[in-house]
């Protein structure tokens, strides 16, 4: 059967619930990173804590280091249980996988929602607050991995709607930000409707998946393979009625002619897969730590020279590093479903990617504060967001480019074999 014989995506709901589920990984994680300031005002000395009224002397330890923390609680498990996601997606069913990751995701967050009103000190809080962080980056990991290899199963233009709907959720992230700013719902009581809203986000990814299952469309490509195998075997039932047979050794052999038996559920080692996808995953994790390596941990310490005494300064951080980044990243995601150059095979591809280093030096010439010994290169604001916008836009480009050829990989590997 052909793909042109299967049932058409009706009204693009597969397409939209592909959207909710990457809007729904990654959303969580970007309502938790761009509410850095309630963190950090919760990490002052007790003596000096006022959300948002500290004008004045120096930040405490916790909250010179929670950026530097966040980032390293961030990458590290998103790494290893990247990394991991050959061995997990052979012994735990996909349904657990993604419905597990995105409950616990939850669950996280319900917490997080309801620590707004409990009163800590600033050290186990600082403790709480990054094991939140590894707990949703694992399961983000986790979660990701999953959905990309399930989206592997459809025709390659099904893995966009994911990226698209994971740069989307920085933007409705910031944008919820900038709201809360000029509203004045500044109050650490506001961000219980805000981490609130991720658990809805939450909600509604879970009943998308759940939905999944019944779209005609995503049966008939999630279940082509087996299907093909029925009629295989149902053909070679016929020919043991027809002809001679010897078994020896689980082989049909009929004149010296050896027929192979095939098992679906035999599958690859996982060295065999890395051997077909190891430059779009070496690339794809190489995007992703350059990016993380630098945001928000450097680019949320940038100062503005033209916000000082206005309201600029308030809208600097939230409007030109999460919007902007955002905003960007999601453009880059979107433009492959325009186009993907370069090719898969193009030596191009992983030049373009290892070229990205150059913007964790040039972010860190910006205005950052506070700063003991580079320079300022590039002090004024205008810098820092032209450096943002192709920082962003690249990265969501690239990513979302790797990750379209990484289902199917070099050399053909049936999706289901896929770790992306």
């Amino acid at each position: 059967m052909t793909a042109r014989d299967g049932p058409q995506d009706r009204y693009k709901a597969v397409w939209l619930i592909f959207f909710i589920l990457g809007l729904g990984t990654l959303l969580p994680w970007n309502f938790f990173m761009t509410a850095r300031e309630y963190f950090i005002s919760r990490l002052a000395d007790p003596e000096m804590s006022h959300f948002l009224n500290q004008t004045s002397g120096p930040p405490s330890y916790l909250q010179s280091m929670f950026d530097n923390f966040m980032t390293l609680c961030a990458m590290v498990p998103l790494l290893i249980f990247t990394c991991l996601n050959s061995f997990i997606h052979q012994r735990i069913p996909q349904q657990i996988r993604i419905l597990g990751s995105l409950v616990a995701i939850g669950l996280v967050f319900l917490v997080t929602a309801i620590m707004v009103k409990v009163a800590m000190e600033p050290l186990p809080f600082f403790v709480f607050t990054m094991i939140s962080i590894v707990f949703i980056n694992s399961f983000g990991a986790i979660l990701q991995s999953s959905l990309f290899g399930l989206a592997g199963l459809l025709p390659a233009s099904y893995t966009a709607p994911i990226m698209s709907g994971q740069g989307l959720a920085g933007t409705f992230a910031a944008l919820a930000m900038i709201f809360s700013i000029a509203i004045g719902a500044q109050q650490p009581e506001s961000f219980i409707g805000y981490f609130t809203t991720a658990c809805v986000a939450i909600v509604l990814a879970i009943f998308s998946y759940i939905l999944l299952p019944r779209m005609d469309f995503f049966r008939y490509y999630s279940m082509k393979d087996k299907t093909e195998y029925r009629v295989y075997n149902a053909e070679l039932e016929t020919k043991r009625d027809l002809i001679k047979k010897d078994e020896p050794n689980g082989m049909e052999q009929n004149n010296s002619k050896i027929i192979p038996i095939h098992n679906p559920d035999e599958k690859p080692s996982v060295i065999a897969i890395f051997k077909k996808l190891w430059v779009m995953a070496l690339s794809v994790c190489l995007v992703f730590t350059v990016t993380i390596g630098v945001f928000p941990s450097i680019t949320a310490k940038v100062s503005t020279v033209l916000g000082k005494g206005n309201k600029w300064g308030l809208y600097f951080i939230p409007v030109s590093c999460f919007l902007l980044f955002n905003v960007f990243d999601w453009t880059g995601r979107s433009l492959t479903a325009l186009f993907t150059w370069p090719g898969k095979d193009s030596c191009l591809l992983p030049v373009m990617v290892a070229l990205r280093v150059i913007f964790i030096p040039l972010f860190m010439l910006c205005n950052v504060q506070p700063r003991d010994y580079l320079p300022v290169v590039f002090s004024h604001d205008a810098w820092y967001i032209i450096f943002m916008i192709f920082f962003s836009i690249s990265n969501g480009y690239l990513a979302s480019l790797c990750m379209c050829f990484g289902p199917k990989g070099p050399g053909n590997i049936p999706h289901h074999f896929s770790c992306w």
